[in-house]
């Protein structure tokens, strides 16, 4: 008469064991990588935002010039024309910045949910191999 035996031996529950750190390293990766996506996309604005501020910089001072020149020369003297736009204009330029400076703030490049995770599953692997 045989016996049955619900025990497994050591090397299947180690070889378990093996696959299941595997998968939840797998699965880490995966969301660290889900993460990093999130925060490239939200850089993308942002750098858009400062790179159309830094263009709209370049053109200010041209426009600045061509202001000063052919515009208020006529009303104030050439220096105070210059003045009086190129403020307009980088007071927009600062404004824009500002606006892309604030969404870079909202980047955050190191995964937290990931190591978060990763966290809890060094703390948990600890408390299950004492």
């Amino acid at each position: 008469m045989a016996v049955e035996s619900n025990e497994r031996s050591i090397a299947a529950v180690l070889r378990d064991i093996l696959q299941n750190i595997q998968e939840i390293f797998r699965s880490e990766f995966r969301l660290a990588k889900t993460e990093l996506t999130e925060q490239v996309a939200k850089a993308k604005g942002a750098g858009t935002l400062m790179g159309l501020a830094a263009g709209m910089a370049f053109f200010a001072v041209l426009f600045v010039l061509l202001a000063a020149v052919f515009g208020l020369m006529r009303v104030v003297p050439e220096w105070a024309a210059a003045l009086i736009v190129g403020a307009v204009m980088g007071l927009m330029a600062l404004v824009m910045a500002s606006s892309g400076r604030k969404r870079f703030r909202q980047i955050h490049p190191v995964p937290e949910h990931t190591v978060a995770t990763v966290k809890a599953n060094i703390q948990w692997a600890k408390q299950h191999t004492k």
